[in-house]
């Protein structure tokens, strides 16, 4: 595991975009996997702002997301389909056609993983995973737990991370309670991995997740074990370090 220190989160989203877009020039039909949340806008914005100085080109890629919440649709202002459209899709000359996330409105959870999984493995697997890190080690929503999840499955999400995101929803009510997530294998099985942590609040599970034991109950904890990972943190993050 590889750790790039970072001034602060602008520093952290530059550094984190350079690895992106080397990515794309080097594999211009790559398969990139994308993750939502706020830490990670700073390098779409990033990224946005090359492709309109013409430095990158997105025509090739394919991209596959982490996660989706169970029971949005893709128009609703909360969804992971809408925040990659806003964020990155929109900006940039990806082919709507070959971006993928979990199918949110499909009640069947059963049939939801099963044809995720068939997505990713149509695509040839995942040559770049961008992952953010939650205060308990989540990534993507593999959530602390007594095993390592394999491949995409639905998980009923923990109540701090129902906080979490409660304040993107009018009430704690309208928070989904469920997810579709990426699973441990899946993540561990892309080329490269690539995670993104600002911030002091994120100071403690850095710690444990990458300088601690490789526990379930510190989900984060297997990139250790990945052959090429990188950590992109900033000062406060690293901070206890």
């Amino acid at each position: 595991m590889k750790i790039i220190k970072a001034k602060d989160y602008k520093d952290m989203s530059r550094k984190a975009a350079n690895i992106i877009s080397a990515q794309v020039i080097m594999k211009p039909n790559c398969v990139l996997g994308l993750a939502t949340g706020s830490t990670p806008i700073g390098t779409y914005q990033q990224l946005v702002e090359w492709y309109n100085k013409g430095d990158l080109d997105f025509s090739e890629v394919t991209s596959v997301n982490l996660d989706e919440y169970k029971g949005l649709t893709r128009d609703n202002d909360q969804s992971y389909y809408y925040f990659m459209n806003e964020n990155l899709f929109k900006h940039v000359n990806i082919n709507k056609e070959r971006t993928h996330l979990p199918d949110g409105t499909q009640p069947d959870a059963a049939k939801a993983c099963a044809d995720y999984n068939n997505v990713i493995a149509s695509v040839g697997g995942i040559d770049l995973q961008l992952l953010g890190l939650g205060h308990n080690g989540h990534i993507g929503f593999n959530e602390p737990s007594d095993s390592f999840e394999l491949e995409t499955h639905c998980v009923d999400l923990t109540e701090s991370t129902i906080k979490a995101n409660q304040r993107f929803f009018a009430s704690y009510d309208d928070v989904p309670k469920q997810a579709y997530t990426m699973g441990i294998k899946t993540i561990m099985l892309a080329k490269k991995v690539l995670v993104v942590v600002s911030g002091e609040d994120k100071a403690d599970i850095v710690k444990k997740a990458f300088f601690g034991p490789v526990t379930p109950q510190v989900p984060a904890s297997i990139l250790q074990l990945h052959s090429d990972a990188i950590v992109v943190a900033d000062e406060a993050a690293l901070s206890k370090i």
